[in-house]
């Protein structure tokens, strides 16, 4: 059964779902949506810069599912920040999706004027345009300033995550406020080394699964958000096929015993405009 996470706002989040990254265009986009969520899959997680968001919003408007049945994640570009900036962008983005309102929306990176942009969002909050508000790749050290700084706290933080990468400081630091992480990235992008671990192996004959149903077992067992992408059905359908069964707590242990403390993407921000 699909599990779900209590955010810091009260609002409940499904805890697995699909992510549409690198899906290109709204027909494939809306075609794959609609298989996902015909599957059981609700939770979809996009963003501006992905060029996918109205795809995401006719599959959630076609499906037959009651609307506050699916939950809809999307996430300002940085030439979007501003006070005032940003909210005539999420009204675009609002717009775009057709779908009444945004279950979440985050800064998709800490690059620019991301206060002011953050200001606009918790307007949005307030103004029911969005039920929830995040950050996603907000990593560096200015993180906690800015979090003491601001009047609503996040409610997730989406970053690369994966055994090679448990992100357990970045759990520690935002343990005190209460954000919940998502994870992008969740197999390692593929890689090779990671999904040939002895580990994933055996663990996969003991209960009959695939590596990659393997670990995103462990991702949802590690307190995790987590949505793969996939436009393949075969692969949909083995992705949620995940909660029949449980990786024991010594098991746990081997897996997080991988992790390198290295992330597989590294992102350069752009040289910020001189005020």
């Amino acid at each position: 059964m699909q599990p779900y996470v209590t955010l810091n706002d009260g609002n409940k989040l499904p805890q697995f779902g699909l992510g549409v990254f690198m899906i290109r265009g709204d027909r494939k986009t809306e075609k794959t949506c609609l298989k996902a969520l015909e599957m059981g899959y609700r939770h979809i997680d996009t963003a501006h810069i992905y060029g996918n968001e109205r795809g995401v919003g006719r599959a959630v408007g076609k499906c037959g599912i009651k609307r506050e049945d699916i939950w809809v994640t999307s996430k300002l570009w940085i030439n979007e920040y501003g006070e005032g900036k940003s909210a005539k962008a999420i009204d675009k983005m609002l717009s775009r999706l057709d779908i009444g309102y945004i279950d979440l929306l985050l800064l998709h990176r800490q690059a620019y004027d991301y206060s002011g942009a953050w200001r606009d969002l918790e307007k949005a909050l307030l103004s029911g345009k969005v039920k929830s508000i995040g950050l996603s790749n907000f990593e560096d050290s200015r993180l906690e300033n800015f979090l003491d700084a601001i009047d609503v706290k996040p409610s997730v933080m989406q970053v690369e995550c994966h055994p090679y990468f448990r992100q357990t400081e970045l759990k520690r630091r935002l343990a005190p406020y209460g954000i919940v992480l998502e994870s992008w990235y969740p197999i390692a992008h593929g890689d090779k080394a990671l999904l040939s671990e002895p580990i994933f192996a055996k663990l996969a004959a003991k209960y009959g699964k695939s590596v990659v149903q393997i670990i995103l077992r462990w991702h949802i067992q590690e307190g995790n958000v987590v949505f793969p992408k996939s436009t393949d059905p075969e692969h949909l359908a083995a992705n949620i096929d995940i909660f029949d069964f449980e990786i024991a707590d010594e098991e746990m242990a081997l897996i997080n015993e991988l992790d390198k403390n290295k992330r597989i993407y590294c992102w350069k921000p752009p040289k910020e405009k001189s005020k």
